[in-house]
């Protein structure tokens, strides 16, 4: 019952046969467990009582928009982890793909989300860009402001946007596109995406900052490597997710 799921205290989904009770806790035991299929493509990679960390295919929104509010990362695993709850901590591009944290409690989310905000958190990409970059590494620093719904853009006025600093190398280069590996030491919307535009080397398949080519049929921005403490031991977790299929061939 612990193993799947159907065990909860005070409201919070219970894994560990381990957990202490104090008078006046409550237990709730499920009268059976329901296994909710994920969606193709997803791809557990760690789960236990505070958190859950996936690999999330290109294609799928991380949470719901105005437009589509049932076909999300999130909603599958709600449904999945009922009844327990999933609970938003940071996002990924619908056309991107790579690795996610969902927390599994109100305590959980705010521990994790301080460390975004402290950025303690480890998030390298790996971005398929048009062109060769003449330095074989750089940072972009500027600052970025939400220009339109859906649109991010440098600024220089000190006085609007968010400081964002990217870092990047080049890990393999071709005739006509190059494989970076890009590590984010702050996590704006759009940040690589604006970034490596910024410096001439757009995201294949990213259009709507000036990529010209679409090799891949999609996003070419892969959430690589995620780090973090774990939000009630403090060990440690780091998960990494290969390139995608033809991110290699092409550079």
């Amino acid at each position: 019952m612990l193993a799947a799921g159907r065990v909860r205290v005070n409201g919070a989904t219970i894994r560990s046969p381990d957990v202490a009770l104090e008078v006046g806790d409550i237990v709730e035991v499920a009268a059976k467990a329901t296994q909710v299929d994920l969606p193709a493509g997803v791809r557990v990679v760690h789960e236990d009582e505070n958190l859950i960390a996936v690999d999330k295919p290109a294609g799928m929104l991380t949470i719901a928009t105005a437009h589509e509010r049932e076909r999300t990362l999130y909603a599958a695993l709600t449904a999945r982890a009922r009844p327990g709850r999933v609970f938003i901590v940071h996002r990924l591009d619908r056309a991107a793909s790579g690795l996610l944290v969902f927390a599994r409690s109100p305590a959980a989310k705010e521990r994790l989300q301080a460390q975004f905000a402290s950025h303690a958190v480890e998030r390298t990409y790996l971005a398929l860009v048009e062109g060769r970059p003449e330095r074989p590494s750089g940072t972009v620093r500027s600052r970025l402001l939400d220009d339109a719904p859906g649109r991010v853009r440098e600024t220089r006025d000190p006085g609007r946007g968010r400081p964002a600093v990217t870092h990047w190398r080049v890990v393999r280069a071709g005739a006509r596109h190059a494989l970076l590996e890009v590590r984010l030491e702050t996590g704006r919307r759009n940040q690589i995406r604006v970034h490596l535009a910024g410096i001439g080397h757009p995201i294949a398949g990213d259009a709507a900052y000036g990529a010209r080519t679409d090799p891949l049929g999609r996003l070419a921005l892969h959430a690589h490597v995620l780090g973090f403490d774990h939000p009630r031991t403090g060990a440690r977790l780091r998960f990494v997710s290969g390139a995608p299929r033809g991110f290699a061939k092409l550079a």
